[in-house]
């Protein structure tokens, strides 16, 4: 199949092929002789929804290219998978607390103005202006 269908059969576009190609994720395919056109297989479907179940759950793409590693060698036992995934709910649960500390800065923030006024009276510019900047990323899973 051309790109086009793969595409269209992984619900995904051409670009997002053309990228995990680029990235190393999803092997560069066989060239029409006549044509040049690239011809996709099976194996290349399968593997991109693999991939894209995978950025589903957010896993990075370090992390998919160790589980298709593991997977290229189905002999092999599971237990690194089994770690990878434990690492990936270690990140998701930091990441949730992240996400609630930010709630509760914003819920403050919008607290400081509870009613429409000049803009530049709003509680919420005045503590956007004043409020500490933080020196870098404050994230600390494996995206930040």
């Amino acid at each position: 199949m051309k790109i086009g269908e793969l595409a269209r059969a992984a619900r995904c576009s051409t670009e997002t092929i053309r990228f995990y190609e680029k990235a190393g994720l999803l092997p560069e395919p066989v060239r029409n002789a006549s044509s040049n056109y690239r011809q996709y297989g099976a194996s290349h479907l399968e593997r991109l929804r693999f991939i894209r179940n995978c950025r589903g759950l957010d896993m990075a793409h370090d992390e998919i290219r160790a589980l298709l590693g593991m997977v290229d060698h189905p002999d092999q036992d599971c237990g690194s998978i089994n770690h990878l995934l434990d690492e990936h709910i270690h990140h998701v649960d930091i990441r949730l607390r992240e996400l609630q500390d930010l709630r509760g800065q914003l819920l403050d923030l919008r607290e400081q103005c509870q009613t429409a006024q000049a803009v530049d009276t709003c509680g919420i510019v005045q503590g956007l202006a004043h409020m500490d900047t933080a020196s870098g990323p404050l994230r600390e899973t494996h995206i930040g």
